[in-house]
């Protein structure tokens, strides 16, 4: 006898908890039959209250009208790195046997890939160095002579003043992003 009641009881539940399942997924697929058109797009007072505003996240987000045409958009990035190769080797920044793409490979920025080559010529650090430092990635590169060589990811500014204390840091940063800056401008990146 208790075995039946309990039966029915649950079956008695399974079958409400459907049918309020059933009636919700109803109700998100809106209205349907005549004038469903007109129902779907609410009433006039009821958009005009709205003045615009989306209620879709998405249109939230505000996108970047640059960011197709931005040297770190993937299409555009490589394309830009193998411009940069010569121009960085003919200016001493970079060596001959080198090119940008394996030197800013784990960079999230190429600006500051380029700022930490033209910071690692200015003031004759090892790039290695100030790489493994400012991504916190350890590479293949032979980085045991290095002062700062962490895992966490350090500012410019930070690893230049770790490697060369007598350095003028914040001066040295300033004018290395500018130099960065100019090259990415000269290939109108």
């Amino acid at each position: 006898m208790k075995r039946s009641i309990l039966v029915v009881a649950v079956l008695i539940l399974s079958v409400s908890m459907f049918s309020t399942v059933g009636a919700e997924r109803t109700a998100a697929q809106g209205p349907a039959g005549a004038g469903a058109s007109t129902a779907s797009q609410g009433s006039s007072k009821l958009s005009d209250s709205k003045s615009g505003h989306s209620l879709n996240p998405i249109k939230w987000v505000k996108k970047d009208k640059g960011s197709k045409n931005s040297a770190d958009s993937n299409g555009s990035r490589s394309d830009v790195e193998k411009k940069l190769t010569p121009k960085l080797q003919a200016q001493g920044v970079l060596p001959a046997n080198a090119n940008a793409t394996d030197a800013c490979a784990p960079f999230v920025a190429l600006n500051e890939c380029l700022a930490a080559l033209h910071a690692s010529h200015n003031l004759g650090l090892d790039f290695n160095c100030l790489r493994s430092s400012m991504t916190g990635v350890l590479t293949s590169a032979d980085v045991s002579g290095c002062k700062s060589a962490s895992d966490k990811a350090q500012s410019l500014h930070k690893v230049i003043h770790q490697l060369n204390p007598d350095a003028d840091a914040k001066g040295a940063t300033k004018n290395a992003e500018q130099q960065a800056k100019d090259d990415l401008k000269d290939l109108g990146a």
